[in-house]
């Protein structure tokens, strides 16, 4: 892959030969795989032909749909698969599998973009198509992967410098937070990136400014609007808003279980009662749990539980597939073994990666994807984590673990084999 020459004609036919692959695999793993919806992808699938149905998508002001409101965008989105295509969660499984080969596409775009080298975008490309941890949640009608791809977009939008492709990721961005709401960690990591690297060089550059306004004007021009529509079509009288921020930090700062939801401490609330009643309790178990960091010094380690948990252990989307329902033990260690080696190896190259970006030339456009990144990482400090959250940002990752793989076979080369330029 890395011996290929860098021509027009050989780099389509590597990345052509690599998409197709993946999507190949991706299809064996749709097979492999029961097609039994799980946790809040069940509840996606059930509600949405239920909303279809007329039927009332929650009874109470703290059920999933009343209290996260925010999820039915991405319930719109299940329905209206629905409503083309019938009942048939094999097209939403599909769908996932062409959002991720798509993902592959723009992780190319976005190397080459940054780094104008095809070798470490093809690195980067491969070392994500072989991640199984991140791709394993496919058979499961979930958020991440339509979601992670239109804000990848939207990075890549942003990388250029005309007012259509910035009015362009104003759409892209709302649809992603609609999908999947992470949009204020892509936010607050574009705004930092337009402070530091657009906005002023020398002198204050007006017509940068006057860009990303027209991002963030279509943006909220889009995402209140669908908001709107969804009140007025009296899907959800709330809209696509949060009003249950609290739990997530319930579960976040909860030392005893390093941040992961626990249905003991679901227990411990009684989430009969109303919305408002409900949140004074969650308050006063948040005040709980800061109290027993603060005198316990446990801040320290529950921060370096949640970070290994997110990005070093293994990713709990293997779980997800369900493999217990058609396939034995040895088989689903075997998969669990294959999905956490690749990991592994993004996180051994990731390393590398980060360490070779001191001394070799990149485009400042790479911080346009580490700051959403960082973001994201901080945020999960605070709230409630899982290894399968990671899914969003391992595709950034996977570029800079494309540097480090590219180096590392690039010191060999030159050690050992054919002598070769290196990274520059």
């Amino acid at each position: 892959m890395l011996k290929l020459k860098d021509n027009p004609k050989t780099n389509r036919i590597v990345l052509v030969a690599m998409l197709a692959v993946f999507f190949l695999v991706g299809l064996f793993w749709l097979k492999f795989t029961p097609n039994e919806q799980l946790s809040d992808f069940a509840t996606f699938w059930g509600k949405s032909q239920d909303a279809l149905k007329g039927r009332a998508i929650y009874k109470t002001d703290n059920d999933y749909f009343a209290k996260w409101a925010y999820q039915t965008g991405y319930l719109t989105y299940v329905m209206g698969i629905i409503k083309l295509f019938g009942a048939h969660v094999l097209v939403l499984q599909v769908l996932n599998v062409v959002y991720q080969t798509l993902t592959l596409l723009i992780i190319y775009k976005l190397a080459i973009k940054v780094f104008d080298n095809v070798k470490i975008a093809r690195s980067s490309v491969f070392l994500l198509m072989i991640d199984l941890d991140w791709f394993a949640m496919s058979p499961q009608n979930n958020n991440s992967y339509l979601g992670t791809l239109l804000f990848l977009i939207s990075f890549y939008l942003l990388m250029h410098d005309k007012y259509w492709q910035y009015l362009l990721a104003g759409l892209t961005l709302a649809l992603g937070n609609i999908i999947r709401p992470i949009g204020p960690v892509a936010i607050a990591g574009i705004v930092v990136f337009a402070l530091v690297y657009k906005f002023y060089d020398k002198k204050i550059n007006f017509q940068n400014i006057l860009k990303l306004a027209t991002t963030f004007v279509v943006y909220l021009a889009i995402f209140s609007a669908f908001g709107m529509a969804v009140k007025a079509s009296g899907l959800n009288e709330y809209g696509i808003s949060n009003r249950d921020s609290e739990w997530k930090f319930v579960t976040g700062f909860d030392y005893n279980t390093n941040g992961i939801y626990d249905q003991n401490v679901v227990d411990s609330i009684d989430m009969n009662q109303s919305r408002k009643k409900v949140s004074k309790q969650e308050y006063k178990v948040i005040h709980e749990e800061i109290k027993y960091l603060n005198e316990n010094n446990k801040w320290v380690p529950l921060f370096w539980n949640k970070l290994a948990i997110m990005w070093a252990n293994r990713s709990s989307a293997i779980d997800f597939a369900n493999l217990q329902q058609n396939h034995s033990q040895k088989v689903i260690s075997a998969v669990n073994l294959i999905s956490y080696l690749g990991t592994v190896l993004l996180v051994i190259f990731g390393w590398f990666g980060s360490l070779r970006m001191f001394k070799i030339g990149y485009n400042k456009n790479i911080f346009l994807l580490l700051l959403p990144f960082m973001a994201y990482v901080a945020v999960q400090l605070l709230i409630e984590v899982q290894g399968r959250y990671r899914i969003e940002f391992t595709p950034i990752w996977a570029i800079v673990s494309g540097v480090g793989l590219y180096s590392i076979c690039n010191w060999i080369n030159s050690k050992w084999g054919k002598k070769s330029k290196c990274l520059s």
